[in-house]
């Protein structure tokens, strides 16, 4: 479980001129039970941490007193950066810090703390383009018609201002520190393995002592993302994608912020994380396009993962009994039974991620009959190619056999291997510099450097993936077992148990040798 660390104060716009209530102090009356935002918030962290640290100014205190956990009173910006230091420098856990002052789905909160990033935040992203030497190209459109769901501001009132890659955050700007050509904007979440700690204590400490180079304008999260940036910690981005996240500060932006909420269907968004995002081409769009209202179907009435897997394990036997037959009607009829176990193999992942079961048990189970109901089918088909005096196809099998269990051990080496391997350190720099043009040229020379060779052939083919043509090319050639499954569903109610292990032991051949001759380059680069 994280470590939550709530900034019920902040350098930046969280009182509004003229307001008594702190921002989080705010009351939401549209809500059962109309609470208040520090309110909500506990209740939906408590399964997180149900005694977080909340660091405050003192004269906001009153608005957070009577909650659990601790709360920290503190007088300036310096006093707060020590504070979140102090909270956070001993943490043997993951820290989740946010603004006390957030609306914020439940799905986002859980897919923000599951992150198996180092470091990860939300942002939103300019809705601009950048040609290949990452120039900004201006859009035809204003900003604020381009990004309507920020509310009443736009990108250019909200003070948070980072640049940011595909995957990370590049450099992150304050009053004092420069930012080069910014494309995003911090939205608060923040999230850290509990690796970093100690970095993003040292950081806040030494941000403390530069804190009157900071304006009214700077956002506290904002300032230990700078820090971790500088330092060399790679912080990812994400996206609110389909769910919400705002601050709000006013009355009329909370009231707001409420309504917008409700438009939100968190249930499908939900549901819609439970899918895998890196599925092959049969997986994504003949299975997992019905499979996920079958996940939540059976996670409602209360059907375990295990259960699921089970009802999977069940139509495979019964597959491999009817391709056993050798007659045509079973055949058929096999491919239909294994293109359902197939399904229900879907179906037992995504009701564990959509009903939060998780288990070591069902993960070994999953991974163990997956290997079962394949390997059995196999053996229907050989014995079904006997009896109806196909021939003896018991040599094909075993070559499918044996292509298909050296793809699994090579998966499982190179993924243990690659998991022993430390991450490529980032060029880091000091606080104390104003711009960040010689952090951006380190990248910059780091990116040169990882150009050439091995590497450059690869990243060449990893950009080539932008192209929906090649990147479904690639997801099929590895031959997954979606396609697996599809293949033997297929051929083997058209044709014969010959064709399809011919089939198997071509696709299958030709993308191990794709595999390993891309695990080989990595592992030279």
């Amino acid at each position: 479980m994280p470590r939550v660390v709530l900034l019920g104060s902040s350098p930046g716009p969280d009182t509004a001129p003229g307001q008594s209530t702190p921002p989080a102090g705010l009351t939401l009356p549209a809500l059962p039970g109309c609470p208040t935002v520090i309110g909500k918030l506990h209740g939906q962290l408590a399964s997180l941490d149900p005694a977080p640290v909340t660091i405050v100014h003192s004269g906001d205190a009153p608005a957070y007193r009577g909650f659990p956990g601790k709360l920290v009173e503190t007088s300036d910006l310096a006093g707060e950066l020590r504070a979140v230091a102090d909270a956070v420098e001993h943490a043997t856990e993951n820290l989740f810090i946010l603004p006390a002052n957030s609306l914020i789905h439940d799905e986002l909160i859980y897919q923000i703390t599951k992150s198996k990033r180092g470091a990860l935040a939300l942002i939103v992203k300019e809705p601009r383009e950048e040609d290949e030497n990452g120039d900004a190209i201006v859009p035809d459109v204003p900003i604020e018609q381009a990004e309507p769901e920020i509310g009443d501001r736009t990108l250019e009132d909200l003070p948070v201002r980072v640049r940011a890659s595909k995957s990370r955050v590049i450099s992150v700007g304050s009053a004092y520190h420069a930012v080069t050509r910014p494309n995003s904007v911090l939205l608060g979440p923040l999230h850290l393995h509990q690796k970093h700690a100690v970095t993003l204590a040292e950081v806040a400490r030494e941000l403390a002592d530069m804190a009157h180079l900071f304006g009214p304008e700077d956002d506290l999260v904002q300032l230990l993302v700078l820090g971790l940036v500088r330092r060399g910690v790679s912080v990812g981005i994400r996206g609110r994608r389909d769910l919400f996240f705002q601050r709000v500060n006013t009355r009329e932006e909370a009231d707001q912020a409420v309504a917008e909420m409700a438009t939100f269907d968190e249930d499908k968004a939900r549901l819609n994380n439970a899918v895998k995002g890196a599925d092959g081409f049969f997986t994504t769009f003949f299975v997992s396009t019905y499979s996920r209202f079958i996940a939540r179907w059976a996670a409602r009435r209360g059907l375990t993962p295990n259960q699921v897997t089970l009802i999977s394990i069940a139509l495979g036997v019964a597959s491999a009994a009817c391709f056993a037959t050798g007659a045509r009607a079973g055949m058929i009829a096999g491919g239909i039974l294994i293109y359902f176990a197939f399904v229900f193999d879907c179906v037992d992942g995504q009701v564990a991620r959509y009903a939060r079961k998780f288990g070591v048990l069902g993960a070994w189970l999953d991974a163990t009959f997956d290997r079962f109901k394949e390997y059995v089918v196999f053996a229907g088909l050989a014995v079904g190619a006997a009896v109806s005096g196909v021939g003896d196809v018991w040599t094909l099998a075993l070559i499918a056999l044996g292509v298909q269990s050296i793809r699994h051990l090579l998966d499982f080496s190179f993924g243990a291997a690659n998991r022993r391997k430390p991450p490529s350190p980032l060029p880091s720099m000091s606080l104390a510099i104003s711009s960040d043009t010689d952090l951006r040229a380190a990248l910059e020379q780091r990116k040169i450097s990882r150009s050439g060779g091995i590497r450059g052939l690869l990243k060449m083919w990893t950009k080539a993936g932008k192209y929906r043509a090649v990147h479904w090319a690639r997801k099929m050639i590895v031959f997954p077992i979606g396609e697996r499954f599809a293949a033997i569903a297929i051929v083997g109610a058209f044709f014969d148990a010959r064709v399809t292990f011919l089939t198997l032991i071509i696709w299958g051949g030709i993308g191990a040798a794709y595999s390993l001759t891309g695990r080989l380059m990595r592992s030279l680069a």
